[in-house]
């Protein structure tokens, strides 16, 4: 069948290799693209990468981002020329930089790019951008308005986070090959990814949660995965994310901001009382391990999250279409 996921950063790349070890080319990824940057002259894509170098089995485990067994001449050679290196890319890294903007400049769009790069690295599942156009996410700080990765990298996710936004979003759409790829879904997953700033921009690409909303209407099953464990967030800033915004930093919390998109949600066996409250949201619930520490991992975990979407599908369609 295919599967549908919606992506950003080390925990939704992780699911998406699981996904793609049982679905293989029936498994299409819509990457968050907020994060993107220029660095060097080149345009950097740290989600898309993230994603491609996990589905390529190229992935560093240990950073949990960028290319296994790097090297760093070249960003060892800019610092000696006095460019900034905060955002220290590494050599092999470099070369998907390089393709990626010489193709750009020769007109070609992000998404038939980032598929050629795939193609390249022999890649079975699709990873697409979740817009071709420019969207930036930016957060608010003490310090004013700066770019998520200025914060995230740069700043080492100090600083309290006041406000999100998604600038350039109002003129964007998804592209062909997204709107195609939820209208032949079966099942659609949304990752266990930061739902503010991975997930947070794709769904609010002007007509995505609309595309969302048909293929549910066609009794297609939308499942999450909550990416908080335990009140915290197993990487990145997620968890204090959310409580400097008002949200509750738990799995609950995660269920609230996507209540109305889905049918099923999946939560860690450490939250398993959580799993009342968030029925109440109009979700059915499955409580299982969610952490992926390893292959093994993050195969059980995609195979738990399928196999919950494929019993919510009744004859009635999926639970949340019943109300």
């Amino acid at each position: 069948m295919s599967v549908v996921v919606l992506a950003g950063g080390v925990g939704g790349a992780k699911l998406a290799s699981g996904v793609q070890a049982l679905a293989g080319t029936d498994l299409t990824v819509i990457v968050n693209t907020g994060d993107d940057l220029k660095r060097h002259g080149l345009l950097v894509c740290p989600d898309h990468d993230t994603v491609l170098y996990n589905l390529a089995g190229l992935d560093d485990r240990d950073q949990g981002w960028g290319i296994r067994g790097e090297t760093f001449a070249v960003a060892d050679q800019l610092a000696v020329y006095g460019e900034e290196t905060w955002f220290r890319l590494g050599d092999r890294d470099l070369a998907t930089h390089i393709v990626r903007t010489a193709r750009l400049r020769a007109g070609d769009r992000p998404t038939e790019v980032a598929l050629a790069l795939q193609r390249s690295l022999g890649i079975a599942a699709r990873i697409l951008p979740m817009t071709d156009g420019i969207v930036m996410t930016e957060v608010l700080t003490d310090d004013g308005w700066l770019e998520f990765q200025e914060y995230f990298v740069h700043r080492h996710q100090a600083p309290e986070v006041h406000e999100v936004r998604f600038r350039g979003i109002d003129v964007v759409r998804p592209t062909p090959e997204v709107h195609d790829a939820l209208a032949a879904a079966a099942v659609i997953v949304v990752a266990p990814s930061n739902p503010i700033v991975s997930i947070g921009p794709i769904l609010a690409v002007p007509g995505l949660r609309e595309a969302i909303a048909a293929a549910r209407a066609r009794r297609v099953p939308v499942v999450a995965v909550s990416g908080i464990v335990g009140g915290r967030a197993l990487r990145g800033p997620a968890d204090r994310m959310l409580t400097s915004l008002g949200h509750d930093s738990s799995a609950l919390g995660v269920a609230r901001l996507y209540a109305g998109l889905l049918d099923g949600f999946v939560l860690d066996a450490v939250d398993a009382e959580l799993a009342s409250p968030i029925a109440a949201l109009g979700m059915t619930t499955l409580v299982v391990d969610t952490v992926m520490s390893d292959d093994a991992g993050r195969v059980r975990l995609a195979r738990d999250v399928l196999d919950f979407a494929a019993r919510l599908v009744g004859e009635d369609g999926p639970p949340g279409r019943r109300r």
